[in-house]
């Protein structure tokens, strides 16, 4: 419990200096790798989550997600988001995105067990939402307006999980018209017409449980790879790249669970970021993200 405690104290402490936490999908689609009981098929999820961003945007953003157990291999997990946004610009609300995902789960073997994940990302916007007319930038956004797809492995070994996904914009709907110029700030870079490059996410998790099974806690580290510079097209009409947005982030979460009954369980969810990429056009940017999950099996 002291290396718990020790890791708590840490994630706290992380909000004061660091600049982002980013999820476009990726971290959170390693949710489907999560084993479920063979007693129940279906799982229902609901979560609030509460986030702050840069220059005090603060960020209500719940979700529900319903998993199906097909049979003892495959399952398919489909989530829908609400993101609300409140910051100098005034608060925005909408939903965000909607996620399909399936997952292939093969034979255990000496204690080893390897599982793949195929999914698609929708978005509900094009990411140009407005305040009395007033273009936001991708921080009041509730989605990135891209069509994403994701692939994955994971493979479990003992008390350890370790699992690798690339998130890729497939087809890009953003019709995002921000610009820095006549906004009035210098918080948020122009994202007119923004184009978002690929993300690579390798995450360590480490299981922890108590003898009487109602406790679990499950430290992890995500390391993720923006794989080349974002763009956005000037008041000229010509595309640039935006310098320093590619590049390595790396976030801790702490998930700690308890639980209720056979069908019910609680879970908290704290992260935050070690390192960050030198600018984060895409919105994404957290200090501090933290999440209360409800689930239910039946």
């Amino acid at each position: 419990m002291k290396k718990i405690t020790f890791i708590i104290i840490v994630l706290s402490l992380a909000k004061n200096y660091a600049q982002g936490c980013s999820d476009a999908g990726i971290c959170s689609v390693g949710s489907a790798f999560q084993q479920h009981t063979k007693t129940f098929k279906n799982q229902i999820e609901f979560a609030p989550i509460f986030g702050i961003g840069q220059a005090d945007v603060t960020y209500f953003s719940p979700y529900i997600a319903y998993t199906r157990k097909l049979n003892d291999k495959f399952a398919v997990s489909s989530k829908v988001t609400f993101s609300s946004a409140s910051g100098s610009f005034g608060t925005r609300a909408t939903f965000g995105d909607a996620y399909l995902i399936g997952n292939y789960s093969f034979k255990e073997k000496n204690n080893k067990q390897w599982s793949a994940l195929l999914g698609w990302k929708f978005p509900f916007t094009r990411s140009n939402l407005k305040i009395n007319g007033y273009s936001l930038p991708l921080d009041y956004q509730a989605s990135l307006g891209t069509i994403d797809l994701f692939l994955g492995t994971n493979l479990r070994y003992k008390k350890f999980d370790f699992n690798a996904a690339i998130q890729i914009p497939v087809f890009n709907l953003n019709r995002n018209s921000y610009f820095q110029e006549f906004s009035g700030t210098t918080d948020f870079p122009s994202t007119n017409l923004f184009e978002r490059k690929s993300d690579a996410l390798f995450r360590t998790t480490y299981t922890l449980q108590t003898k009487n099974q109602k406790f679990t806690f499950k430290p992890n580290v995500l390391f993720i790879y923006h794989l080349g510079e974002d763009s956005y097209e000037t008041i000229f009409g010509q595309r640039q790249k935006i310098e320093g947005s590619d590049g390595l982030t790396i976030n801790g979460n702490l998930v700690s669970s308890y639980q209720l009954n056979a069908k019910n369980s609680i879970e908290l969810s704290l992260a935050s970021p070690f390192v960050v990429r030198e600018v984060r056009p895409d919105g994404l940017t957290r200090g501090f993200v933290a999440s209360i999950h409800y689930k239910i099996q039946f």
